[in-house]
């Protein structure tokens, strides 16, 4: 069945229209999600530019990319791969009666509303795999091989998280301004040297009067 359907540019990832879910409420927002995020990762290059199926929690979302536009749509795991590629198909078929000079002036996320229900219309055709129309369908296209790639949802996650983490740039270690400061390193320059000087006498003396006393002390001694 399929349960989900989301139209979106791929050049900048904005979601166009969307068709009625028909998922349990609580879910329903999470798939979603998921189908956006696939369209930002088309956008952004990271997924194949032509047609995908992506395995997610007993589903599957298949899309079809097309003059710049992405169809998603997702389907039980049961459901015919390629009755799922031919619903995308019509939809495609659809959408390009549309002027597209006027799609790309679109710039708010789902505010082509008009499409929705062309959506709705041409989901009906596909509901029941079983009907004498879908049969047919499938059977024009039996002989025909599938060349889509196949991926789970759990592994493009992984990988945009893995390319987030390179893509962080290392914090740089900065130094005080105050001690960095070019007034500063004249200063240590000038009495650095002056500063060893005073040690080095103040070492000397202080063994020099050392020496003095036990020298004293001895000649006491002696007398």
């Amino acid at each position: 069945m399929v349960k989900l359907t989301i139209v979106g540019r791929v050049n900048d990832g904005l979601p166009l229209a969307q068709g009625a879910r028909y998922l349990v409420d609580n879910m329903s927002s999470n798939y979603n999600q998921q189908a956006e995020f696939i369209l930002k990762e088309i956008s952004g290059g990271a997924l194949p530019l032509a047609k995908m199926t992506i395995r997610f929690d007993h589903h599957s979302f298949n899309y079809l990319v097309v003059n710049g536009i992405c169809f998603i749509t997702l389907c039980d795991s049961s459901y015919p791969r390629k009755l799922a590629f031919l619903y995308l198909q019509d939809l495609q078929k659809e959408f390009d009666k549309f002027d597209h000079s006027l799609i790309d002036k679109i710039t708010r996320p789902y505010s082509f509303i008009g499409f929705g229900s062309i959506i709705a219309n041409i989901r009906k055709q596909y509901i029941d795999t079983r009907t004498q129309t879908n049969l047919s369908k499938l059977n024009a296209v039996r002989h025909q091989e599938l060349d889509i790639t196949t991926e789970n949802m759990s592994d493009i996650i992984e990988r945009r998280r893995n390319s987030e983490i390179l893509e962080t740039p290392a914090t740089p270690q900065t130094s005080s301004p105050v001690w960095g400061s070019p007034r500063l390193e004249a200063i240590a320059l000038i009495w650095t040297p002056i500063t060893i000087i005073v040690i080095v006498a103040s070492v000397v003396l202080w063994v020099s009067l050392i020496f003095t006393d036990d020298f004293l002390i001895s000649t006491v001694y002696n007398f």
